[in-house]
């Protein structure tokens, strides 16, 4: 496999927008991936099967289940979070597909607020506080994560809560981020902080996130009106993180400096320069709106119906991995093409199953849902 690192050019990287030394790094990675579902005794596609790493990533073994990958914009996730080394992006998806499993990342999806916060002491609080909360997209179309530190009290909550939480509002905020855009705006509003807010074990949570769980996921983190005492906390924090994230930090001293990233329409009103007369209200889950979690007949034939163009996606990837342009063969455009059309389908089969395997929330119970059943999201401003 290919072990040099490269930088990835601007505009490219991306599904649609691969480069042919690219192309031909995801064709390795999907081959190493397809090397290892191989040599495990299991008959699962590639989507339901995974090696979990006991060391190295080219000797593990495929052991258990884990979750999808979503056609190849993960993959190409990791790629260019390891600067298009194959051997280590593979080893660094199969560690984070290795933590979704081992710390059970699906319960988040399955249990309502009520029921997380029945073994999570404190999640439902975070919502309640509204300690951090999606509303609306950036000038590039990147939904916004409000994070306003000054509710955040340690002791509040269980710090596996918080851990929760956070995954909670990651996963949340993947379903929010629309084709072709791939990553997220977060906004820590440090208004009112002061050293009873700080939480150093959660910021090495969420670093941690973004740099091996979530990679290429942030797009900008804007630290707004950070106050004097929390430059000696920066001296502490900015070491930990690696230089493509950090690269992505800009300090917002006024509410104005705001309108580089956020246009004023989109902007809550408690901005001065904000036009949106949003504010944040935690809607509590309605009894019944998981029922169709408890119909196993139709979850079953849904399921089948998204493995059966799983099925389909894989043998054409491995077709594609092993395309010649030799005579007879089919061209390697036609089964690109075959396997974009493809990718849409299973989203298109996904959404479908989706009611059946995740609990609804927040998102989908406003008054004018941004979270719709066929995978897209819509936003409305009140100006």
């Amino acid at each position: 496999m290919a072990k040099t690192d490269i930088p990835t050019p601007p505009g490219t990287g991306l599904v649609g927008k691969l480069i042919p030394e690219q192309k031909e790094f995801l064709k390795q990675m999907w081959a190493e991936i397809f090397r290892l579902i191989d040599a495990s005794d299991s008959n699962a596609p590639v989507a339901d099967l995974l090696a979990v790493p006991s060391a190295a990533a080219e000797t593990a073994s495929v052991k258990s289940k884990t979750s999808t990958i979503k056609k190849n914009s993960l993959l190409l996730r990791f790629l260019r979070a390891r600067k298009w080394n194959v051997t280590n992006g593979l080893n660094m998806i199969l560690k984070a597909f290795k933590w979704r499993l081992e710390d059970d990342i699906e319960e988040v999806k399955a249990k309502n607020e009520d029921e997380l916060d029945a073994k999570y002491r404190g999640f439902k609080l975070q919502m309640e506080l509204g300690k951090s909360f999606v509303h609306g997209t950036d000038k590039v179309g990147r939904p916004i994560v409000y994070i306003p530190v000054r509710l955040h009290k340690p002791s509040d909550q269980d710090p596996k809560a918080l851990e929760r939480f956070t995954i909670y509002v990651m996963e949340m905020g993947r379903l929010m981020i629309q084709p072709p855009v791939e990553t997220a705006c977060l906004v820590f509003d440090m208004t009112g902080f002061s050293l009873a807010n700080m939480d150093y074990a959660f910021v090495k949570f969420l670093v941690q996130c973004f740099e091996a769980y979530y990679p290429e996921s942030l797009g900008v983190l804007l630290i707004h009106k950070a106050p004097l005492v929390f430059w000696g906390v920066w001296k502490i924090i900015e070491p930990w993180l690696d230089p493509v994230v950090a690269s992505k930090i800009r300090f917002t001293r006024s509410d104005k400096e705001i309108l580089e990233s956020i246009d004023a329409e989109h902007l809550p009103i408690k901005y001065d320069v904000g036009k949106d007369q949003y504010e944040y209200k935690y809607i509590p889950a309605v009894a019944g709106e998981n029922d169709c979690m408890k119909d196993t007949e139709t979850k079953e034939r849904l399921t089948e119906e998204w493995m059966a163009i799983l099925w389909k996606y894989e043998a054409l990837t491995r077709e594609w991995i092993a395309c010649k342009k030799t005579e007879g063969s089919r061209s390697e455009e036609v089964i690109e093409a075959e396997r974009m059309a493809l990718a849409k389908d299973l989203r298109v089969a996904y959404f479908k199953l989706d009611p059946y395997i995740r609990a609804r929330s927040l998102y989908h119970r406003t008054d004018q849902p941004v979270l719709h059943a066929d995978g897209t999201a819509t936003w409305t401003y009140k100006n």
